[in-house]
């Protein structure tokens, strides 16, 4: 029987996520990458888990994966996103706030997605079409709501916007204390939140185009009916770039009015003169 393309990529997130499951707590040694950032063994073994998911259901496909890069054809049609381990600071300090994410790009478009917490055995994952939570064999359609106020703000690097917008600035805005609730934890399981109704938004800077990070959360949204753009309001991955994703249309409004004020009083003290470095 064909294992259809959503299966393969809720599969993989799963085999991802038994991985870090199995590994957390453990000794794990350390990689370092770039700007301070590190791998651990346990991102390793997960990346490795999803690969051998991907490779032997859909052997002709490329992929991209955090740890490993590209494997396959540079000019395939079909191209996975994979990150094995999404909040790996977190991991490595014994927080359990992390995702494993999984995605496929056919041509320009993501068509399906996974994003597997491992602790608390979840699987949101898209067709597409619609969104779903996965639990206990289970499915369930996503269904995103505003109610919380909870809006995780992302506050990791980079800031391709900076110094006109820094995700920061939102959380000493009075307007933003007013109406929302800020949060921090630091992966984009909190991209799959929004579209369970977890959170009422999401904002990071960054140039987010095929991101193995972002990609699986950003299909989510779309499929669940969330309001996704950039910081301008403009499709995603475009112009400025960064995200803002919001359960509804009045969320994403007071959202995208405050990132306005950041970028304004740039643009004015920049023109009068008043030139911060960059």
């Amino acid at each position: 029987m064909l294992i259809t393309d959503e299966e393969v990529a809720v599969k993989a997130a799963q085999a991802g996520a038994a991985v870090v499951a199995a590994r957390y707590g453990a000794p794990l040694a350390r990689f370092p990458k770039s700007g301070g950032d590190f791998a651990t063994s346990a991102d390793l073994e997960a990346e490795q888990a999803i690969l051998d998911v991907i490779r032997t259901a859909r052997p002709d496909d490329s992929v991209t994966g955090e740890e490993s890069g590209r494997t396959g054809s540079g000019a395939a049609e079909r191209m996975w996103l994979v990150d094995p381990l999404c909040g790996t600071l977190n991991y490595a300090a014994r927080n359990m706030l992390v995702a494993v994410n999984v995605a496929l790009r056919v041509g320009p478009d993501i068509t399906v997605a996974a994003s597997s917490d491992p602790f608390a055995g979840e699987v949101f994952w898209t067709d597409g079409a619609h969104a779903y939570l996965r639990h206990d064999g289970a499915d369930e359609r996503l269904t995103p709501s505003p109610d919380t106020r909870l809006v995780d703000v992302n506050l990791d690097p980079p800031f391709p916007n900076d110094p006109a917008f820094r995700a920061v600035r939102l959380l000493a805005e009075p307007a933003f204390a007013e109406r929302f609730r800020p949060r921090v934890v630091s992966t984009t399981l909190a991209v799959a939140w929004v579209a369970a109704g977890r959170r009422a938004a999401y904002v990071t800077d960054g140039h987010l185009q095929d991101s193995v990070h972002f990609a699986a959360g950003i299909a989510l949204c779309r499929a669940a009916g969330c309001v996704v753009t950039d910081l301008h309001g403009r499709p995603p991955h475009t112009g400025a770039g960064g995200l803002v994703a919001a359960a509804d249309e009045e969320t994403h409004a007071a959202l995208l009015e405050l990132i306005a004020t950041q970028f304004t009083a740039h643009t004015r003290a920049f023109s009068l003169g008043d030139h911060p470095e960059v």
